[in-house]
């Protein structure tokens, strides 16, 4: 009987750390909503009131970004890279 010990198998976790690398280099890391700024047009701080909002701030490793959104509507989450600051 025949001991190997190099199998392509035991190096299939590989993929998953070097798909994380990938994504980091391709999207950067994410980074959370932290504040922003809407349109109320006269509906004060209503929480059904529709909001447009005009600036999103967020925050993560790389410090905080400060965007426009698009179509008015801030997305939770958003992924940056570190030359992206502005």
């Amino acid at each position: 009987m025949k001991i190997r010990l190099f199998r392509i198998i035991y190096f299939i976790w590989i993929i998953i750390p070097a798909g994380l690398y990938l994504t980091y280099l391709i999207l950067g890391l994410p980074h959370v909503i932290w504040s922003y700024s809407w349109l109320d047009q006269g509906q004060g701080h209503d929480p059904f009131a529709y909001r447009y909002y005009t600036r999103c701030t967020f925050v993560g490793s790389y410090g905080v970004f400060t965007t426009h959104p698009t179509n008015g509507k801030c997305p939770w989450f958003q992924f940056f890279k570190e030359r992206e600051r502005g």
